[in-house]
C-alpha cells in the first residue's frame, strides 16, 4: 500500500468513527460571503504544519497570523491543510484562516480566497467545508471514481464555491471530461501536482505535460494551477513563464513566511513574458514530446548525438531518429563545430519532417565561442544551450533564464550529487550527468559509476552521458531506464567524425527494445 492509499484508508476510518466533521465543531450555517477563487493569475500560499515526505514543517504555526502574513505578501488564495494525521491540520485551522482573510479584507478592501486542501471522498465533506467558510475545495481525481468526482464538482457549483480538481494520470483526464461537460467552468479549476502522491517524487515537467491535454478537454481558457515542488524565486519565475494561471506553494512559504512575498512576485513576473520566453517554450515543447512518446508506448530513451562537426553526420543521425543534435563550442575540443557549418546544418535539418532539436554545448558563456552559441540560440539557429560547468556564470547574466538551456553535472563522487540538488532547487527541470576524465569536456568514453547513476535516478529523471556505445546501450536502458542518453565517442571513427555503421547499430538496438 502506498502513502496515498494509506491516507484514504485512514480517512474512511475517521469518517466512520467521527462523522464528516471529523469531530470538530461545524457552524450550522456559513457566516461569510464566497470569495472568487483565482479569477485572475495568482499564487496560493499554504497553511501547512507537516507532510508525509518532510515530516514537521511548521508544527507550531498560528493559522490566523500566518494567513494575515500571506495576504500581505500578495497571494491570491490561501490553502489550508485540514488532514490531521500526516499533515497535522484540522478544520479549526480552516476557520481561523477564513477569519483572518475577512479581517484583512475589512482593512484593505482586497479579498483573498480560502481553499480547503484535503483528501475529500464525498459530497457531505464539501458541505462541511462550505459551512466552515471555504471558497474552494480540493478534489483529487486519482482517489475518486468518475461518478463521485462529477457529483462533488456539481455540489461545489450548487454551493457557489470552486472545485480545484487535481489531475495527473490519463484516467484522471477521462473523469475530468465529465466535469468539463456538465459543470460551469466558473466553478472549477484544474491543478497538476508536480509531486507524485504515491512516492512523493517531484518532476517539474509533469504539470507542463498535462497543460495541452487539459486544454484539449476543457478549452484554452481553462484555469490550470501548478502544484508543489517550488522553493525558490528562480523556480517560481520558471513556472510563471510557462503560462499557468496559478501556483500553489506549500513547504517553502510554510517554513519561512518571510519569503512568501518574493516567491509571489517572482511567479507573477515570470508570467509577464510567458509568450516570449524561449526557455519556457522549449520545455513545454519537450514535455509534449514526452507525452507523445508515452501515448505511443515508446519506452526507449530520447537520443542526443553530440560532437557533430559536419552536415553528412548530422543528417545521418537525424534520419536514424536522433531527437537532439549537439555541437560543441569550445576552442580546445577536437569536436569543435564551426558557426558556418552549424548554420548550414540547421537550415538543412529544419526542412526534415519532425526535425531534431539542435544544441550548442558551451564551457564558458563569456568566451568568444560561448557568445557565438548564445547568439545562435537567440536567433533560432539552435534550440538549446548545454551548460557544461558554467551554469553559475550563465544564470548571473540578465534575463539568461529566458534562453532555452540545461546544465551538465560531471559526476565522479558522492559530493557531486549536491550540484544536482542545487540546480533542481533553482527550477531546472532536467540535468544531464556525465563522467569526468581529467580536463576533457564530454566525449571521454568513460561511464558514470552504476552506484552514482542509481542515486541520481532517484532524485530526478535521468539524462545520461558518458561511455555509451552500441554494445552497451541495451544494458544501460534495461538497468537505468534513462529518459535521455547522450552519445558522442561511442559512435565515432575519430573525434568529430561519426561512424555510420556504429550509428546504425546503435539505433537498431534501440528499435528492438
Amino acid at each position: 500500500m502506498n502513502i496515498l492509499d494509506e491516507i484514504v484508508a485512514r480517512r474512511k476510518e475517521d469518517i466512520a468513527k467521527h462523522g464528516f466533521s471529523l469531530g470538530f465543531e461545524v457552524p450550522e450555517q456559513r457566516r461569510r460571503s464566497v470569495s472568487p477563487f483565482l479569477a485572475q493569475t495568482g499564487v496560493i500560499l499554504e497553511v501547512k504544519r507537516a507532510s508525509p515526505s518532510k515530516g514537521d514543517i511548521a508544527p507550531s504555526l498560528d493559522a490566523f497570523s500566518t494567513a494575515i502574513s500571506y495576504a500581505e505578501a500578495g497571494c491570491g488564495a490561501i490553502s489550508v491543510l485540514t488532514e490531521q494525521h500526516w499533515f497535522k491540520g484540522n478544520l479549526a485551522d480552516l476557520r481561523a484562516v477564513c477569519d483572518a482573510v475577512d479581517s484583512y479584507a475589512e482593512k484593505t478592501g482586497r479579498r483573498v480566497a480560502v481553499l480547503r486542501k484535503d483528501f475529500l471522498l464525498c459530497q457531505e465533506e464539501i458541505e462541511v467545508a462550505y459551512k466552515c467558510g471555504a471558497d474552494a475545495v480540493l478534489l483529487i481525481a486519482r482517489i475518486l471514481d468518475a461518478e463521485s468526482l462529477l457529483s462533488m464538482a456539481k455540489k461545489c457549483a450548487e454551493l457557489g464555491i470552486t472545485a480545484l480538481i487535481e489531475l495527473r494520470l490519463e484516467e484522471d483526464l477521462q473523469k475530468f471530461a465529465l466535469v468539463a461537460k456538465n459543470v460551469d467552468s466558473r466553478f472549477f479549476v484544474c491543478g497538476v501536482n508536480a509531486r507524485d502522491l504515491q512516492d512523493f517524487s517531484i518532476d517539474l515537467l509533469t504539470p507542463a505535460m498535462m497543460l495541452k491535454k487539459i486544454r484539449a478537454v476543457a478549452g484554452d481558457s481553462v484555469r490550470v494551477i501548478f502544484e508543489s515542488g517550488i522553493r525558490t524565486p528562480q523556480a517560481a519565475r520558471f513556472v510563471g513563464s510557462m503560462g499557468f494561471t496559478g501556483m500553489l506553494l506549500g513547504e517553502a512559504a510554510a517554513r519561512n513566511p518571510s519569503t512568501a512575498e518574493n516567491l509571489v512576485s517572482s511567479f507573477l513576473s515570470g508570467g509577464k513574458f510567458s509568450e516570449s520566453d524561449k526557455n519556457a517554450a522549449g520545455w513545454l515543447n519537450y514535455a509534449e514530446s514526452i507525452v507523445k512518446a508515452r501515448d505511443c508506448k515508446k519506452n526507449v530513451p530520447f537520443v542526443k548525438i553530440c560532437g557533430l562537426t559536419n552536415l553528412a553526420d548530422a543528417k545521418k543521425a537525424a534520419e536514424l531518429g536522433a531527437d537532439f543534435l549537439g555541437f560543441i563550442f569550445y576552442e580546445k575540443s577536437p569536436r569543435r563545430a564551426s558557426v558556418d557549418e552549424v548554420r548550414k546544418i540547421s537550415a538543412e535539418v529544419r526542412r526534415m519532417k519532425n526535425p531534431p532539436k539542435l544544441v550548442g554545448v558551451v564551457v564558458s558563456v563569456d568566451s568568444e565561442e560561448g557568445k557565438q552559441a548564445l547568439s545562435l540560440v537567440e536567433s533560432g539557429v539552435l534550440d538549446f544551450i548545454q551548460l557544461h560547468g558554467c551554469a553559475e556564470s550563465f544564470f548571473a547574466q540578465k534575463n539568461s533564464e529566458r534562453l532555452p538551456h540545461y546544465a551538465v553535472v560531471n559526476v565522479s563522487a558522492e559530493e557531486d550529487l549536491g550540484k544536482i540538488d542545487s540546480l533542481r532547487l533553482l527550477g531546472e527541470p532536467r540535468i544531464l550527468i556525465d563522467a569526468k576524465s581529467g580536463d576533457l569536456v564530454g566525449g571521454t568514453g568513460v561511464q558514470v559509476s552504476e552506484l552514482l547513476v542509481d542515486k541520481v535516478s532517484k532524485k530526478t529523471k535521468l539524462w545520461l552521458a558518458g561511455g555509451i556505445t552500441p554494445e552497451n546501450i541495451g544494458a544501460v536502458v534495461s538497468r537505468f531506464h534513462p529518459e535521455l542518453v547522450d552519445v558522442a565517442s561511442g559512435v565515432e571513427t575519430s573525434p568529430g567524425k561519426k561512424d555510420f555503421d556504429k550509428l546504425e547499430a546503435f539505433f537498431k538496438v534501440l528499435s528492438g527494445i
